[in-house]
């Protein structure tokens, strides 16, 4: 953005000891929007003032926010929510300049080498076999407890790249790759687990008059691709002493799968020095309730 006077002296008050004026040139640097990151970027390589920096840094975040909340507010809005691109939106909270094309190649050469692996012949039980052997075997997927230590195994782009995650994040690659190879599986609402129910092929949430489990095959756990019956699944329901509800087997909208990612992705950001993070990754998840 060229620089004009106005601009030019904005800049200058950057620095203001007066909280009020820095308010008021901060939302009238942010009303420029994110055209003026570079002018941003360009006087925070030119200043030697560590606070003049930091002040720079949250506006540049701001600007990011605010085009974050946008793009995330039109996500909602869609017809269909495309799962990939919702966690990806949730990876450029924290890494605004992320490029997608490698994530895309990446879930694509999954996506190939699974489907030459499969045929119309196979039982719901073998296509499972077929998924997790290629995620976890040959691209060699790892699955980490979830830990609020590292935001990392929350972003998609992070977890294929280190191919290492947790259960939210593996659980996501895993149903994108379903989704996009027509298999009825999805994540559902296990309290405290991500897991996949395989669902019979006929099997729609909207028309389904009755328990979802009678519709269900069997279970497949994010972490590891391992698969459970229906007994393993009681048998947890026991030990966590929660009754196993209708509303425990039914699939998980992509909507809501997004906003867990963004609820449990802001646990990370605890420290009062980033608590701000929390509470806006709670605002975008909240923006989708919307």
């Amino acid at each position: 953005m060229n620089e004009t006077k106005e601009l030019s002296a904005l800049f200058t008050l950057i620095d203001d000891p007066d909280e009020e004026v820095y308010s008021t040139v901060s939302e009238r640097i942010v009303d420029f929007g994110k055209g003026i990151i570079p002018n941003l970027e360009h006087l925070w390589e030119t200043t030697l003032s560590e606070d003049v920096q930091e002040r720079i840094e949250m506006l540049i975040h701001r600007l990011h926010y605010t085009d974050l909340t946008h793009d995330l507010s039109e996500w909602r809005d869609s017809a269909y929510h495309d799962l990939l691109f919702g966690a990806l939106l949730v990876a450029k909270f924290q890494y605004p300049d992320l490029h997608t094309t490698p994530v895309l190649q990446d879930i694509e050469k999954i996506r190939r080498n699974v489907w030459l692996e499969l045929n119309s012949y196979l039982t719901p039980l073998e296509q499972a076999n077929v998924l997790s052997s290629i995620i976890y075997n040959y691209y060699n997927l790892k699955g980490v407890e979830v830990s609020y230590t590292n935001p990392d195994d929350f972003f998609i782009h992070k977890v294929l790249a280190g191919k290492k995650g947790n259960a939210i994040s593996n659980g996501i690659i895993y149903q994108v790759m379903c989704d996009l190879l027509d298999i009825n599986a999805k994540i559902i609402n296990i309290p405290k687990q991500t897991v996949i129910a395989f669902y019979h092929s006929d099997y729609d949430p909207a028309t389904h008059i009755g328990h979802p489990q009678e519709k269900i095959h069997f279970y497949v756990d994010s972490i590891n691709g391992q698969a459970y019956s229906h007994k393993d699944i009681e048998n947890y329901f026991k030990k966590i002493s929660v009754p196993p509800t209708a509303f425990y087997y039914k699939p998980l909208s992509h909507k809501r799968m997004i906003q867990v990612l963004l609820e449990e992705t802001a646990k990370c950001f605890d420290l009062p020095s980033n608590q701000y993070k929390q509470k806006e990754l709670l605002a975008l998840a909240e923006l989708l309730d919307k």
